[in-house]
């Protein structure tokens, strides 16, 4: 099993990016699949995540409006797309899978490695 993010990087505020996880090792299909976030000495922060028929669920106000979550089964992969970035969303990102959508957020799954995300003034 393995989740690799991709994408990070340093954007200026108000900037957009994409971030990409891709899958293997198992069928991404099965699975509820999202991000989360988190900075060093903070708490995980679940954001969003996109179940296997594609249903979406937020959990994060701060980026509901501003982040989209979009997954191609066809390539194992599920991708972030982040707009309006604003300095507080600077962070490590990562995705992480989970079974059942409603569990998803408890971050019990597996995630990769993550993908730094740095937001300039």
């Amino acid at each position: 099993v393995q989740l690799v993010e991709s994408g990070g990087g340093v954007v200026q505020a108000g900037g957009s990016l994409r971030l990409s996880c891709t899958a293997s090792g198992f069928t991404s299909v099965d699975y509820t699949i999202g991000w989360f976030r988190q900075v060093p000495g903070q708490t995980r922060e679940p954001l969003v995540c996109i179940s296997r028929s594609g249903r979406t669920r937020y959990y994060s106000d701060s980026v509901n409006d501003r982040f989209s979550i979009a997954r191609d089964n066809a390539k194992n992969m599920v991708y972030l797309q982040m707009n309006n970035l604003k300095l507080e969303d600077t962070a490590v990102y990562y995705c992480a899978r989970e079974r059942d959508l409603n569990s998803w957020y408890r971050l019990l799954g597996e995630w990769g490695q993550g993908t730094q995300v740095t937001v300039s003034s």
